[in-house]
């Protein structure tokens, strides 16, 4: 597998984006208070635990989010014809300053000239489990 930086010139396989993010408890009250979602498994420890959960977890959005960002920064201003994706698994994000890490790979999953399409396949995950399924975009070139 190749790493690129022209998603034009981009082949089946190739890896076109490789970062980590590191999500703190903070962010989760910023992005809650950005986006109008308060649900409190995002913030309070005792309820997210309350419904079954280990802790609180990152808001799926916020997570999709990161791919997406991803998805523009490689696009390089060409248009994201669709984006998808399905939640695999809840991120969850301990108090602390260490937070949790989310990996983020972006491959080329398909090229079609005759289209003027490149498809990106996501793999995100968390200490090597997937938390995004089937995450996808297809970018006009």
């Amino acid at each position: 597998m190749s790493t690129v930086t022209c998603l034009a010139d981009a082949e089946v396989g190739d890896e076109v984006w490789s970062t980590t993010h590191r999500l703190l408890r903070a962010d989760l009250v910023a992005y809650a208070n950005a986006s109008g979602d308060q649900n409190p498994i995002h913030q309070d420890e005792e309820f997210a635990r309350s419904v079954g959960l280990p802790d609180v977890i990152a808001h799926g959005m916020l997570t999709m989010g990161l791919v997406a960002s991803a998805v523009e920064t490689v696009a390089a201003g060409r248009e994201v014809a669709s984006f998808t994706t399905r939640f695999a698994a809840p991120v969850v994000v301990p108090a602390g300053d260490d937070g949790v890490e989310v990996a983020l790979v972006l491959t080329v999953a398909a090229t079609d000239e005759s289209a003027g399409t490149v498809t990106l396949d996501a793999a995100v995950s968390v200490a090597g489990i997937k938390v995004l399924n089937r995450a996808r975009a297809v970018v006009n070139i």
